[in-house]
């Protein structure tokens, strides 16, 4: 007795699966990266001029380390040279912002004595540095 031969299967791989995966990993990405970019008010289509010149943005950092050190564009200073400094870093008489970065768990006097002298610059607008905490859910 003769046994009926089964028809053999063509094996494959199956890659529409795979190219709908890449396609909305791709697509993502994509979508992700517009939310990096920074924008500086409403967006507007600016005119052009022949004459055009980009404007220096001053942006001065303080930084108060843990240790109560103050740091000047990442470079040390003393409290009191403080002013000097950030005058000799401000270009222009237009407005310069300051950004003060402290960490957390410095004495809030020294954090004080920081913008005090700094408030005394004409022109020095002042920032703090914070970063932004998602908030905790609470069940």
């Amino acid at each position: 007795m003769r046994i009926p031969q089964e028809e053999q299967k063509s094996v494959g791989i199956n890659i529409v699966p795979m190219i709908d995966i890449i396609f909305s990993i791709l697509a993502y990405f994509i979508i992700s990266t517009l939310y990096l970019t920074k924008s500086e008010g409403l967006p507007v289509n600016l005119p052009g001029a022949t004459t055009a010149q980009q404007q220096p943005s001053t942006e001065i950092t303080v930084t108060v380390d843990e240790a109560g050190a103050v740091f000047l564009n990442e470079n040390p200073i003393e409290i009191g040279a403080l002013q000097a400094g950030v005058s000799n870093l401000m270009t222009a008489p237009a407005e310069t912002l300051v950004i003060i970065n402290a960490d957390e768990s410095v004495s809030h006097g020294v954090v004080v004595t920081v913008m005090d002298e700094l408030r005394q610059i004409e022109g020095a607008r002042l920032a703090i540095a914070t970063q932004k905490e998602t908030p905790s859910v609470s069940n």
